[in-house]
């Protein structure tokens, strides 16, 4: 168990969660017991991601909105990296988003291992 890797990649969550979110916005963080997974629920009230690019977002350098790429910085591989950070110590990451009301994604780690 790489306990760092773990929490740089919910880091790298965050930052997204921060960075697409107004100013006046909301990001909450909810930590929780799900059978035999801890669960990790990151929820913010941002822009979301349209649905037709939900499936792409764990993929090396892809972008959801190009042109604000050049205003928020980033390279495409904080989420990627973070799938693979999950996935290695067992776990499973999912989202859910609504553009114009927010994103969630969840993440699940097995407790025993």
């Amino acid at each position: 168990l790489d306990s760092d890797k773990i929490q740089q990649s919910i880091i790298n969550i965050l930052h997204n969660a921060i960075k697409y979110t107004q100013e006046e916005g909301a990001i909450k963080v909810e930590l929780y017991k799900e059978n035999d997974f801890a669960a990790i629920k990151i929820e913010d009230n941002g822009c979301g991601i349209p649905e037709d690019e939900l499936e792409f977002i764990f993929e090396r350098f892809y972008r959801v909105d190009k042109a604000r790429s050049r205003q928020t910085g980033g390279t495409g591989l904080g989420l990627p990296i973070a799938k693979q950070i999950i996935v290695l110590h067992q776990g499973h990451i999912s989202v859910e988003s609504v553009v114009g009301k927010g994103t969630t994604f969840t993440i699940l780690l097995p407790i025993n291992s």
